[in-house]
């Protein structure tokens, strides 16, 4: 018997007592991170808002098996909130959709969440009618037709069910009952219900795919009311990524179990207290990157250069050497050497110790 099949369906309770500490340190934390954003200056705030977001639509995406190309999302997010960047690049129709339902989401916290509204996210996940090669059901509730939803895994032929979600004819009762509850006011802690509504929302999985990107989308729509404000500086999609197998396996243990749901709310609050661990680390990033061109807000500078440069300053994995450059640039090895001798005349490349075949250099920041 799943969840929702309960007689007492939805009346979730949980034991205050148990997760009362890790609530009260979530929500010192969040005022700890919303006074730091609020003495940073303004480009950096910006910044870090825009990196912040980025991480939440590619992360949210890749836990559904979908990868974003990551400057696609940036040039869109930035477009959209009017920030100026300098390497923006054009999105695909399905990057500017999931970027127009998170933003929705976080930029418009206060307004009601209505069924038009789930609607209009789910055709922005689903621009064309279809998910990968399949045809679905866009911007209504699932329908009878398509038969069970099953949440499962396994190769075709042994797929192990994991969960079955409420029939299609119960779908428009459930889902008033659940935007009622959402939008009404109550003494319940908004981070709490953030968690209750995420849990809510997948176990009744209304639409024929996006539910996983949509129920998180609410998460963070609350967790905005929660801090009082659109402006995001940690990211749930990502912890929640860093902690996939973990987070389908208290889902799955929650939906075959009863409506106490204590040991998913501390499984979400421990998740979004580690969330808010790298808000110092994307501030610093930001605070680097925002210093550098400062810096160098004169330095001339080819497409390439700026691409590599720009890689430098963010995630830029193993040593650069002008090999990696000529490969990641699609440029000839003279030219990359070229480049990289340019940038060390311009004080923003430097030679690592040792040399040879195998020179690597670093950025100077």
């Amino acid at each position: 018997m799943y969840i929702h099949q309960l007689k007492n369906w939805p009346s979730f309770t949980w034991d205050i007592e148990a997760i009362l500490v890790r609530l009260g340190e979530v929500r010192h934390r969040q005022g700890y991170i919303l006074g730091l954003m609020s003495s940073a200056g303004f480009k950096l705030k910006e910044n870090a808002l825009l990196d912040t977001l980025t991480l939440d639509v590619t992360k949210s995406s890749e836990i559904a098996g979908e990868k974003l190309n990551s400057d696609q999302v940036r040039s869109s997010i930035a477009l959209r909130l009017g920030i100026e960047i300098a390497d923006a690049v054009p999105a695909d129709r399905n990057v500017d959709g999931v970027v127009e339902m998170m933003l929705d989401a976080t930029q418009k916290y206060t307004d009601d969440l209505t069924a038009d509204r789930l609607f209009d996210w789910h055709a922005a996940l689903f621009p064309t009618g279809r998910s990968g090669m399949h045809k679905i059901t866009v911007a209504t509730w699932r329908t009878p037709e398509a038969g069970p939803m099953q949440v499962g895994s396994g190769a075709m032929g042994k797929e192990k069910v994991h969960f079955e979600a409420p029939e299609a004819e119960r779908l428009s009762a459930e889902m008033e009952t659940f935007l009622k509850w959402l939008n009404a006011r109550s003494n319940t802690d908004a981070v709490l219900k953030a968690a209750i509504a995420h849990l809510w929302f997948v176990t009744i999985h209304p639409f024929d795919d996006g539910n996983g990107r949509i129920a998180r989308a609410i998460t963070d729509m609350l967790l905005a009311r929660a801090d009082g404000t659109s402006q995001r500086f940690y990211s749930m999609s990502a912890q929640i990524m860093r902690e996939k197998a973990a987070y389908y396996y208290i889902l799955e243990a929650m939906q075959k179990g009863g409506l106490d749901i204590t040991p998913w709310l501390k499984w979400f609050l421990d998740c979004l207290y580690f969330a808010m661990d790298h808000t110092e680390e994307t501030l610093s990033a930001v605070a680097k990157r925002t210093l550098f061109w400062d810096k160098h807000r004169e330095t001339v500078l080819n497409s390439r250069q700026q691409q590599m440069v720009t890689a430098l300053l963010d995630e830029f994995y193993g040593k650069l050497t002008s090999t990696k450059w000529a490969k990641m640039t699609k440029s000839s090895p003279d030219t990359a050497l070229r480049d990289i001798q340019d940038l060390i005349e311009k004080g923003i490349l430097e030679k690592e110790p040792g040399g040879g075949r195998n020179t690597a250099y670093s950025i100077v920041v």
